[in-house]
Order: structure tokens, then sequence, then C-alpha cells
């Protein structure tokens, strides 16, 4: 059974990791809504299609970001299982700034470069919230730093066997709230079990 950790404590641990996601975010969002910009406004290509490009560019950029170090202490899943997943849910990410680019475009019938700016915007705001969360639950799993390690190098060749990496871990690494925080340690005795 996990133990309750205070709030503060929460936050203070999740701080790197969302230090680090910001970056990668950042770079992402100037790949993004300056290749939307520019794609539009200089290219004169569709908002729409605008868009679905840049995002396509940033997409690339923030998976190797993220994989490589945002995430990097979390286990990695097999590259073809991680990476199909990542899409997915950058596409939802992309739909969500869609809907709101589509929303100001084409429903109130707003059309200048600065409104289309301030829609891509927010849509790309609204899409980074869902795609922090997702990613921690379904891309880059919690886990002890062993089994990260072990579980992206069989990632490479695509093998995984999570119950073998999990217990190499917890051999090579101690105890388990040594690392991460608390909350989202796999509890290698109930992983076993299962």
């Amino acid at each position: 059974m996990p133990r309750m950790v205070s709030l503060p404590k929460r936050f203070a641990e999740l701080i790197p990791e969302l230090a680090k996601f910001g970056v990668v975010g950042l770079a992402g969002s100037v790949v993004d809504l300056g290749g939307a910009a520019y794609l539009h406004g200089a290219a004169g290509i569709g908002p729409m299609v605008s868009k679905g490009l840049s995002i396509i560019a940033a997409t690339v950029l923030t998976y190797l970001g993220s994989r490589f170090w945002t995430f990097r202490h979390r286990v990695n899943q097999a590259l073809l299982r991680e990476g199909v997943l990542f899409a997915a849910l950058n596409l939802v990410g992309l739909a969500i700034a869609e809907s709101v680019i589509a929303f100001v475009t084409y429903g109130l019938g707003m059309k200048g470069t600065l409104v289309f700016n301030a829609a891509s915007l927010a849509g790309t705001g609204l899409g980074t919230v869902f795609r922090y969360f997702s990613y921690k639950k379904w891309v880059f799993l919690a886990g002890a730093p062993g089994a990260a390690v072990a579980a992206g190098e069989a990632a490479v060749s695509g093998f995984v066997d999570v119950t073998e990496t999990s217990e190499a871990a917890a051999i090579l690494a101690g105890p388990a709230d040594e690392y991460g925080p608390s909350w989202e340690l796999l509890d290698t005795a109930d992983a076993r079990q299962r």
C-alpha cells in the first residue's frame, strides 16, 4: 500500500521533471508556433494545414527530448509501442489545438494573423496540459532507475521483460523510495505477484 506524501513534498519532487518538460515543450512550441505562423503568414498555406505541418515537426523534436532527457528516468517501452503511443497522444493534442483554431477562424469568423497566432497559442497550451499528464500515464512509465536503464536498452532491441528488469533494478538500486516521486514508484513485491 502506498504511503501518503504531503502535497508540498510531491510538488518539490515534481519540479525537476516539470522544468525539463517545460524546456522541451518550449523548444517544441517555438517550432510549432513559429512554423505555423511562417507557413500561414509568409508562405500563404491555409491555417489548418500550417498547424498540422508545424506540429508534426514539433512532435519529432519533443519525442526525442522527452524520451532521452525529460523522462529518461522512467521505464521506456519498446520503441515502436512507445512511438505509436506518443504519436497517438500528440494527435489528440493536435485535435485540441486545431479545434481552438477552427472555432476562432470558422466559428467566430475571425481571420487575422494576430487572431490566428493567439488561437494557435491557446490551443497549444491546452494540448500541452493534456500531453504532460498523458505521457506520464501511458508512454513514459514510472519505475526504479535500474529498470529504466535496463528497459531502455531492451527497448532498442525490441524485447522488454518488465518483471525481469524490475527485479534487477530492485537488487541494484536498493530501496525504491530513494528514487523519484514516491507516489509513482512501482512496488516490486506487488509487481512480482501479478
